[in-house]
């Protein structure tokens, strides 16, 4: 086991009922899973995101926490949120990285693994992809 270890686990949704394909606008909600999987208590500071629509477009998003809160987890402890992204093209990818710091001041980043955002395939509901 990693002295430091975050796994990251997401489930990204279309959501029809808040997009415009007509007007290029397309809303997808993620409800991201954080685990502490490594042997020390450890925060989350921040987070980078790269957001790719199907023109080759990448939007760059960065910021302090998630969804307003800087979770500290105990190790074997979760942290579950949904946030949400729009893109101008019905399918596309994010994926990103979150700045940690264990409570022994060590210093760590934690891969987020690109998933698909896809509204063409997406009426069998939230997969998860890994």
């Amino acid at each position: 086991m990693a002295k430091y270890a975050f796994l990251v686990e997401v489930k990204p949704q279309y959501l029809a009922d808040q997009s415009a394909p007509h007007e290029d606008l397309y809303v997808f909600a993620y409800t991201i899973t954080i685990t502490n999987i490594g042997e020390v208590t450890a925060q989350l500071i921040s987070r980078t995101w790269n957001v790719n629509d199907a023109t080759g477009h990448t939007e760059r998003v960065k910021g302090l926490g998630v969804v307003g809160q800087q979770p500290l987890l105990k190790p074997g402890q979760s942290f579950e949120y949904t946030s949400g992204t729009r893109l101008r093209t019905p399918t596309g990818t994010m994926h990103g990285s979150f700045f940690c710091v264990a409570e022994d001041g060590e210093k760590f980043d934690t891969d987020i693994p690109m998933f698909v955002l896809d509204a063409l395939s997406d009426a069998g509901g939230p997969r998860t992809l890994h």
